[in-house]
């Protein structure tokens, strides 16, 4: 299997929360969560989080023992958090967490599992590009988000609304009903997304953060298809380059977002 990778933070004056790296047969990328308020909570940060989980997931992986994922995921969770219980308050909804993307090829399949927002792209040898993301973030969102609607914007009543929808939405992390994340629970893992796809129906595969599926929505600078397209052009850091650009044409506009970490890995030539 061949990797390439690209990472770019979203802002020059901030860690990049974002992790990404390869052993042979396997990728593995985080997705931090920088939640405001969190310094006070952890010594470390959300990088030192991010960084650690991936290094310890890395190390597991290259031991090719073909662990289910969801297992190596568990141990992973519960060896960090152990290194940082006894001095961070890691209990707290607003503690140091990540999404995950994990693949690794393994015999003639390949597994994957995913918790949390980030996106697996499946190049496949019939049918076109297949999407997986796990919803669950998204939808919680959604829900928690529905007293804000019809709310005048920057008035008193929509940032008292904004601030306990945004509560409502911490209560449901790593809960039944919810969604879930990698944070100081090893339960979580068991409720990944995980599955597993033969080697001989696909021709690659793409990890990608939440700041990077931005290329596709909400700025809707291509498809899916044009992103296995542009990896295959300018790899992981041409996809990168035009997130950059969209979010620098956008600025100002109605459909800003804030610049964000984005990540990308792309993985080629899986069966040899």
């Amino acid at each position: 299997m061949d990797v390439s990778l690209a990472t770019s933070s979203g802002r020059a004056d901030r860690s990049n929360e974002d992790f990404v790296g390869a052993v042979p047969g396997a990728v593995v990328l985080l997705d931090g969560a920088g939640i405001p308020g969190a310094e006070s909570l952890c010594s470390h940060g959300v990088a030192w989080y991010t960084h650690r989980l991936g290094g310890a997931l890395l190390g597991q992986l290259s031991r090719g023992d073909g662990r289910e994922l969801a297992a190596i995921l568990a141990t992973a969770i519960g060896d960090i958090a152990a290194e940082h219980r006894d001095t961070c308050d890691i209990a707290d909804p607003s503690s140091p967490q990540a999404t995950v993307a994990m693949v690794r090829a393994h015999r003639d399949r390949v597994d994957w599992l995913l918790l949390a927002d980030s996106f697996l792209l499946f190049d496949q040898v019939d049918g076109g590009p297949l999407v997986i993301t796990d919803e669950r973030e998204m939808t919680a969102r959604r829900e928690c988000s529905a007293p804000l609607a019809g709310i005048a914007q920057e008035t008193p009543e929509y940032d008292r609304v904004r601030a306990s929808c945004a509560t409502a939405l911490r209560a449901r992390r790593n809960q039944p009903g919810g969604y879930w994340i990698a944070k100081d629970d090893p339960r979580a893992a068991q409720e990944a997304v995980t599955g597993s796809r033969s080697l001989a129906d696909l021709n690659g595969v793409a990890l990608l953060s939440n700041g990077a599926s931005r290329i596709v929505s909400p700025y809707g600078r291509t498809d899916w298809p044009g992103v296995l397209d542009l990896l295959q052009t300018s790899g992981p850091a041409g996809v990168i380059a035009r997130v950059r650009q969209a979010e620098a044409q956008t600025t100002g506009g109605a459909d800003t977002h804030s610049p964000d970490d984005a990540t990308v890995a792309h993985c080629t030539h899986l069966r040899r």
